[in-house]
């Protein structure tokens, strides 16, 4: 009689912790990504003023547009490397100066004590005629003085972006990565909802005495069951942020002419012109509109501070300022756009408030992008971010360890590859962001492309870590630790502690000058590397006692044969 297979799954428990499993390994390396980079760059801006030390400054509110962003916006001009980008898709020569603007913009936060400006020029001879060349900036609000345009944002300009796109900007390439690992991580979270029936048991549960897989998986079990409302808001919220882009490839191609429509319609509906004119306009006083706008919102009860400023269509008649409000005072992220016609400036329109649809988008996405003003909530989500990076690390160790024996008795490298590749997921993390700011402490001030210079220490650094984990990694094969886990923990404390020396070494700005002078930002970013520094050499130290230990049971499981 034919004997039938035994199904793969005995249960659906069964079938949900296989799914928690290799979804959580195959994809726990780019949510590691996301987590740990998401908790830096809660502090993106802080991060900025301490890699800058030319921004140590107190937050700016929006300057003058007559005094401070008039002259700085008619400087401005595509790079090289622009003009460069958008030649492929142009039929005819470009002109050597783009003369007529499509939209000037300036933006600034709360946190921010310099202006991020943006101008978009008309591409004269594209073949598409909404194409568009960018330019941006960065001044001194004070006085209108440019930034070197070379010098890397860490906090905002990377450490950010590394957290939704990876950096991977190639037909936003990172952005779909990181999407769908979030998505993955929804059902990661389901599933390991119902693997564990005493969920609520689970959160009170840490062993750290019963050492080896016990204590791995109780702090595996806490970190993502006590901030599970944390991990699952996030990634469904950023799913939301995106969700424009994951659309994109359809509205583009199978509703581009809808899309064009309903721009022609909205535009007709509020008075705010889609397109160009064709017809020379001039522009009024632009702070007048500003001040007005202002003076709208607290008549309204609103915080007045200005967040974003916008001039479409400039030297058109059918020319306009937006004027957008901070929004500090709430979490939800409301612009409360005011809009004046840019010639005379008369009000156009004031927007309406929300839809209760909208409310509830506006609600999540401030949540999520956090521009409030809460400092308390700000480290709540960095702790919620790293305990998501300690519930994947734990996962990793938990994986490695549970089949490393049976690898070894198999003579299989499975345990081996995975561990090296979580040693430089997590610790190589860790350096190759020490890496980046020794770096930006290192590097000469006027070193030409300074920033790409901070970039490749930090790819370096993140290369030679995982190297280092793969060199270290054969005990592994032997179903013992890797060192490598050790070692980059040392290097980590060391790299810490030198990247605050450095900073003190040269700027001055030493933790006592910047605690007596209350300047947090930057002594924050210091005294978070020193509790790294001392988490990580704890660390180590622990993982030495152990190996220790383990090395008298590893030589008498493995004697050596003469």
């Amino acid at each position: 009689m034919k004997q039938e297979n035994p199904p793969l799954f005995q249960s659906f428990r069964q079938a949900m912790a296989w799914i928690h499993t290799w979804f959580g390994l195959v994809l726990g390396f780019v949510l590691m990504a996301a987590f740990f980079f998401g908790a830096l760059s809660v502090f993106d801006r802080e991060i900025d003023r301490w890699s800058i030390p030319a921004t140590r400054i107190e937050p700016q509110p929006m300057p003058s547009y007559e005094r401070v962003l008039r002259p700085a916006f008619e400087r401005m001009q595509p790079t090289p490397e622009a003009v460069d980008a958008v030649r492929p898709r142009v039929d005819g020569e470009l002109p050597a100066r783009f003369e007529t603007v499509a939209s000037w913009s300036a933006y600034t936060t709360h946190r921010d004590p310099v202006l991020a400006l943006f101008a978009g020029y008309p591409v004269p001879n594209a073949r598409d005629p909404d194409e568009t060349i960018w330019a941006e900036a960065t001044i001194d609000p004070r006085d209108g003085s440019l930034l070197p345009d070379d010098r890397l944002k860490l906090g905002s300009g990377f450490f950010y972006p590394m957290h939704y796109s990876l950096t991977l900007d190639w037909k936003n390439l990172g952005i779909w990565i990181v999407g769908f690992s979030a998505l993955m991580m929804l059902v990661a979270l389901v599933s390991g909802v119902v693997m564990h029936r005493k969920i609520f048991r689970e959160i009170f549960t840490f062993r750290p005495g019963k050492g080896g897989l016990r204590s791995v998986l109780d702090l595996h079990n806490l970190t993502g069951v006590v901030a599970l409302p944390f991990h699952f808001f996030f990634a469904f919220t950023g799913l939301v942020i995106f969700s424009a882009t994951y659309f994109f490839p359809v509205g583009h191609t199978q509703l581009h002419d809808l899309h064009d429509l309903h721009a022609q319609v909205e535009a007709t509906q509020t008075g705010l012109p889609h397109a160009r004119a064709g017809v020379p306009g001039g522009l009024a006083n632009v702070d007048a509109m500003v001040a007005e706008a202002q003076r709208r919102w607290q008549a309204n009860g609103k915080a007045g501070d200005v967040g974003f400023l916008v001039l479409q269509h400039v030297g058109d008649a059918n020319g306009y300022v937006s004027v957008y409000r901070a929004g500090t005072d709430r979490i939800a992220l409301v612009g409360d756009g005011i809009h004046f016609k840019a010639a005379t400036g008369e009000l156009i329109r004031e927007d309406p408030a929300a839809t209760p649809v909208g409310r509830v988008a506006e609600f999540l996405t401030g949540l999520h992008l956090q521009h409030f003003r809460h400092w308390l909530l700000r480290w709540l989500y960095v702790l919620g971010g790293l305990a998501g990076a300690v519930c994947i690390t734990t996962g990793f160790v938990f994986f490695v360890e549970k089949r490393k024996r049976q690898h070894a008795a198999r003579g299989s490298q499975g345990a081996r590859v995975v561990d090296a590749l979580a040693v430089a997921t997590v610790t190589g993390m860790v350096l190759a962001a020490l890496g980046i700011l020794v770096a930006n402490r290192l590097l000469p001030e006027g070193l030409p492309a300074r920033g790409d210079w901070e970039r490749y220490a930090f790819w370096g650094t993140w290369l030679l870590a995982l190297l280092h984990a793969a060199w270290r990694s054969a005990p592994v094969a032997q179903s013992r630790a890797n060192p490598a886990w050790r070692e980059q923990c040392w290097a980590i404390a060391a790299m810490a502690v030198a990247a605050v020396l450095l900073n003190w070494i040269t700027t001055g700005d030493h933790l006592l000058r910047t605690l007596a002078a209350g300047y947090w930002p930057v002594a924050g970013v210091d005294l978070a590397l020193l509790a790294s520094a001392a988490i990580a050499a704890s660390t180590a130290r622990a993982l030495g006692r152990r190996a220790a230990v383990a090395a008298p049971l590893a030589s008498t499981e493995h004697p050596v044969h003469a």
